[in-house]
C-alpha cells in the first residue's frame, strides 16, 4: 500500500450523493469513500475502463464536487494501465482467485439470510476484521450490493441471538458469481463461521445457474487467502490492484 491521503483527513462538511457515469464498454459508480467529504470510491464495472478524455471530466466533475482524492475499486492489469497514464497510483494489491462451483459442501445449517436488524452488527464486525484502508461503511456496503444484478448476504451463526460474528455478501452476473466480501469477527475467527458462509454463498451462486466464481483478498491477508484455497479456489497468475490519486 502506497499510502490513504492522511493529509486530506477532515470532518465531513456536506453529504454527496452517489452518482454514475456510463461510458463505451463500462459504468463508474461514485460515492463518498468511507463517509469522508473530500475522497469519492470510483468503482469500475464492466470488461473496459473510460477512455482518457471521459476520466479527466469524471475527475474534473469530481473535483467541482468537492472531492479532493479518489480512490478506486479493486481492477485488472487492462484498467490500470489507463488509470495509470490519468496519474492513478497503485495503493494495494490484490490476489485474485476462481472457483468453478464443484464440490461443494451441503448446506451447512450454521448461516441465514440477514435481515435489516443486522445491518449495525454487520458493519462493527467488517470494521473488526479490516484494517481502515479496507474497511466498508453502510454505504460502500450498499454499493458493493448493487455492483451486480443479483445478490445475497447471509449471516453467521444462523441464531437470532445477538449479532452476527461473521457475513459474507455474495453477487451474481449471468454465469459468474462474485464473493463480494466474507468477514468474520477475530473473536469468532477459527470456528468454521468463514468456511460456512462461503461454502452456503457459493451454493446459492450455483442455484442461480451460476459456473464459476471469484473473489479476491489483500496480498498480505494470509489467513483468507488460506481459506479460500481450502475452499478449492485456484490463484490467477493476474492480481488486482487499488488505485487512487490526489484531484
Amino acid at each position: 500500500m502506497t499510502g490513504t491521503f492522511p493529509s486530506l483527513r477532515s470532518p465531513a462538511v456536506k453529504a454527496h450523493r452517489a452518482r454514475s457515469y456510463r461510458f463505451r464498454g463500462g459504468v463508474a459508480r461514485v460515492a463518498a469513500w468511507q463517509g469522508r467529504s473530500d475522497v469519492a470510491s470510483l468503482s469500475l464495472h464492466g470488461p473496459d475502463a473510460p477512455s482518457r478524455s471521459i476520466l479527466s471530466r469524471m475527475l474534473d466533475d469530481l473535483y467541482d464536487a468537492g472531492y479532493r482524492a479518489v480512490v478506486t475499486n479493486a481492477v485488472g492489469p487492462a484498467a490500470s494501465l489507463p488509470l495509470a497514464d490519468a496519474g492513478f497510483a497503485v495503493q494495494g494489491r490484490l490476489h485474485l482467485l476462481a472457483h468453478d462451483l464443484s464440490g461443494l459442501d451441503a448446506r451447512s445449517g450454521r448461516t441465514r439470510r440477514e435481515s435489516r436488524a443486522d445491518r449495525p452488527a454487520v458493519l462493527a464486525t467488517d470494521a473488526a476484521a479490516f484494517d481502515e484502508f479496507w474497511r466498508f461503511d453502510d454505504i460502500a456496503l450498499r454499493e458493493a450490493g448493487r455492483a451486480t444484478p443479483s445478490a445475497q448476504m447471509r449471516v453467521a451463526p444462523a441464531g437470532r441471538h445477538g449479532g452476527p460474528f461473521g457475513y459474507g455478501l455474495f453477487g451474481r452476473a449471468g454465469a459468474t458469481g462474485y464473493v463480494q466480501r466474507l468477514a468474520v469477527a477475530p473473536a469468532a475467527q477459527g470456528n468454521g463461521f468463514g468456511r460456512a458462509l462461503l461454502n452456503d454463498g457459493m451454493r446459492w451462486m450455483r442455484t442461480r445457474r451460476a459456473h464459476r466464481a471469484f473473489v479476491n483478498t489483500q496480498e498480505d491477508n494470509d489467513r483468507a487467502l488460506a481459506l479460500y484455497l481450502r475452499a478449492g479456489f485456484r490463484r490467477l497468475p493476474d492480481g488486482l490492484s487499488v488505485m487512487g490519486r490526489d484531484l
